[in-house]
C-alpha cells in the first residue's frame, strides 16, 4: 500500500498516521547506554526490507552512559548512515524518567543552552540535586532520581538532550513518563515551556524542520495537541490461565490505551514495554503488568515462531478494528530480561545477524497490508 511520508514543517495527520503505521522499536542504531547494535548495517538492510519508517528508541541513555559527546557523535555518525538507506525513515531518541548521578554531574552545560534561559554562561556541569524531586532517591537503583520539570536544571536538562538528539538527526523525541517527571506540573505550564522551547530549536536545526513529540502517557494530555504529537504506552497484555503462555488484549484491562477516553484521544502507539520479570516466571499473575511472570517483550521473545507470527497479526487487527489511529509498533530489536541473549532482534538469522529471531518477513507482511 503506498503512502505519503513526506513533510517539511509540521506533517498532516495522514502524514502522522502513516509514520505510526510503520513503527518499530530498535534500541542502538545510536547508543543504548554503554551498548549499540553490533549488527548495524544488517539492521538497516531488515528496517528497508520491512518498510519501517519511525525507527523508535533508537538514541537514548538510562542509569549510565558514555561520556556525552561520544554518545552523540556516534549517534549522528549513525543516524547519517540510516538516511543514506532510506532519507525518509524517522529516528527517534529518548530523554527518560530516570537521571544517574555520576552522568548527570560530569556533563557540561553547554553556554547555548545557558542562553536559552537567559543565564549568564559558566563553565560547570549540570547537577544532579538540583534537578531531582524531592522524595525518590534510588527510584531506578543506586545514585538516581526522577526529575523535576519544575526546576530550572531539569528544564534545561531536558532542553539540552533533546536538542543535541535533534542536531545530530532525530526528527522524534520520546519524553518518558510525562506526567511522573510533571508530577508538580498538575498545570503543564512547566511542561509547556520546555516544550515550547524544544520544538522551536527543532523549527530552525531539524533536518525537516520538526520534531514529533510523545511520551508514556494515557489521556492526560489529550486538551493540548501543542504539547505531544501523540500517545504512547505499554500494551497490557491479558493472560489466558487455561492456555499456557498465552495472552489476548482486553479493552478496559488494568491501565491500558484501550479504552474510549485514551484510545479515541489522539493517535497512539502501543509497545512491548521492558521492565523485567516476576519472582514466578512462566506462572500467570492475573491483574499484574506482567505477561506469565515477563515483561512484554520477553514474553514475546519466549514464544514460538508460529506463535510469534499469530499474535503481530492478532494485536494488529485487534487494534485497528477499535481504534482508527491507533497503531502497534512492532518489536525489531529491544533489551531482554533474564532471557538466553540481551536483546531481541527480528532480524532475519543469517551470517550478519546470527542471532535474529526472523520475525523480519512477518512484519513486512503486516507494513504490506495495513
Amino acid at each position: 500500500m503506498q503512502k505519503d511520508f513526506t513533510f517539511y514543517g509540521k506533517p498532516s495527520r495522514e502524514v502522522l498516521n502513516n509514520y505510526l503505521s510503520r513503527a518499530v522499536t530498535h534500541i542502538g542504531i545510536g547508543y543504548d547506554n554503554e551498548l549499540y547494535s553490533d549488527t548495524f548495517e544488517d539492521d538497516l538492510r531488515m528496517l528497508k526490507n520491512e518498510g519501517a519508517k519511525f525507527i523508535g528508541r533508537a538514541a537514548y541513555v538510562w542509569s549510565r552512559s558514555v561520556p556525552d559527546k561520544e554518545g552523540f557523535d556516534f549517534a549522528k555518525r549513525r543516524f547519517a548512515r540510516a538516511h543514506e538507506v532510506d532519507p525518509e525513515f524517522v529516528l527517534q531518541a529518548c530523554v527518560f524518567e530516570c537521571i544517574y548521578k555520576p552522568f548527570v554531574n560530569s556533563t557540561p552545560v553547554p553556554a547555548y543552552v545557558f542562553r536559552a534561559f537567559g543565564v549568564t554562561p559558566e563553565p560547570r556541569c549540570f547537577e544532579f540535586d538540583k534537578m531531582a524531586m524531592e522524595g525518590t532517591a534510588g527510584a531506578w537503583g543506586k545514585e538516581t532520581a526522577i526529575p523535576d520539570i519544575t526546576k530550572p536544571e531539569a528544564k534545561m536538562w531536558f532542553y539540552y538532550r533533546a536538542c543535541e538528539y535533534i542536531a545530530a538527526g532525530a526528527e522524534g523525541i520520546h519524553l518518558g513518563q510525562i506526567c511522573l517527571i510533571g508530577r508538580n506540573d498538575p498545570d503543564l505550564s512547566h511542561w509547556r515551556e520546555v516544550i515550547g522551547m524544544i520544538r522551536d530549536y527543532a523549527s530552525e536545526h531539524a533536518r525537516r524542520r520538526y520534531v514529533l513529540l510523545d511520551a508514556h502517557t494515557l489521556g492526560e494530555l489529550r486538551q493540548d495537541e501543542t504539547l505531544l504529537d501523540y500517545n504512547a504506552f505499554p500494551i497490557r497484555l491479558k493472560e489466558l490461565p487455561d492456555q499456557p503462555m498465552k495472552c489476548i488484549c482486553e479493552e478496559g484491562y488494568l491501565d491500558s490505551m484501550f479504552n474510549p477516553r485514551d484510545g479515541l484521544c489522539r493517535p497512539f502507539l502501543v509497545e512491548f514495554d521492558n521492565f523485567g520479570i516476576s519472582d514466578t516466571p512462566g506462572k500467570p499473575t492475573i491483574n499484574s503488568h506482567y505477561a506469565w511472570g515477563y515483561d512484554e517483550i520477553t514474553w514475546f521473545a519466549l514464544q514460538p515462531a508460529e506463535y510469534r507470527d499469530e499474535f503481530l497479526n492478532y494485536i494488529v487487527d485487534w487494534v485497528k478494528a477499535r481504534y482508527p489511529e491507533g497503531w502497534v509498533q512492532m518489536p525489531s530489536r529491544r533489551c531482554l530480561v533474564g532471557a538466553h541473549r540481551y536483546n531481541y532482534s527480528a532480524n532475519t538469522a543469517s551470517p550478519a545477524c546470527p542471532h535474529g529471531w526472523s520475525d523480519e518477513e512477518t512484519i513486512k507482511a503486516i507494513f504490506a497490508r495495513t
